[in-house]
């Protein structure tokens, strides 16, 4: 499968993605059914861990899910659903980024509102979904962070760690490069300098740089 076609293919897994990467709420139940509806026209290597959190899902009342979602992406800074935060940190250069990010969508016509940060992988996720191309290359452009996160959940024990390794599966493979950036984000983890983000997000969103896209 080429780059051309694989983005294209791979848009309706990402906008499931991104609903059941959100905050669980009273919509929850819609979106596992249409979830399931999606899955049995994806690949199997897609569909499989996706169906594993469905189950999950529907297995816990939502009250009991929303707890276990705080616990994991507000209390865990290892599991930081903010793709840059991986790579910059909560630095002036992370502002940078954000601010291009925001670029992009809004050059697709896509605005943000004022309590959303673009970088939320479900946010990255709904774009992908409407601007398969684009979306794509920003997927690959965090893909060190997006694997880091996915690990950082398997360690959790989290279920939503099934979720990333279905949104990992709509991408190429690893190469050797993404490997070893993956291994020094491990190692390190992102810069510390925290200074630089407030023109980028409100402030009630950058006190840490963890927490859910609620």
């Amino acid at each position: 499968m080429t780059p051309r076609t694989a983005a294209p293919m791979s848009a309706p897994a990402w906008q499931i993605h991104s609903l059941l990467l959100a905050y669980p709420d009273e919509d929850l139940d819609g979106h596992i059914q249409l979830a399931r509806r999606v899955a049995t026209g994806l690949p199997r290597t897609v569909a499989a861990p996706l169906r594993r959190f469905l189950d999950h899902a529907e297995a816990t009342a939502t009250a009991d899910l929303a707890t276990e979602y705080v616990t994991v992406f507000d209390h865990r800074k290892r599991c930081c659903p903010f793709l840059t935060y991986y790579v910059h940190g909560d630095t002036r250069k992370r502002g940078v980024a954000l601010l291009s990010m925001k670029q992009t969508y809004a050059a697709a016509g896509l605005r943000l509102s004022d309590d959303e940060l673009p970088d939320h992988l479900a946010v990255v996720l709904e774009f992908a979904a409407t601007e398969p191309e684009a979306g794509r290359k920003l997927l690959l452009e965090h893909r060190a962070g997006l694997e880091l996160l996915r690990l950082a959940l398997h360690d959790a024990t989290a279920s939503w760690a099934h979720v990333l390794d279905s949104v990992s599966a709509t991408l190429p493979p690893l190469a050797g490069d993404e490997r070893e950036a993956v291994a020094r984000l491990a190692a390190e983890g992102p810069p510390e300098e925290q200074v630089g983000l407030a023109p980028f997000a409100p402030p009630s969103y950058m006190p840490d740089p963890v927490g859910g896209r609620r």
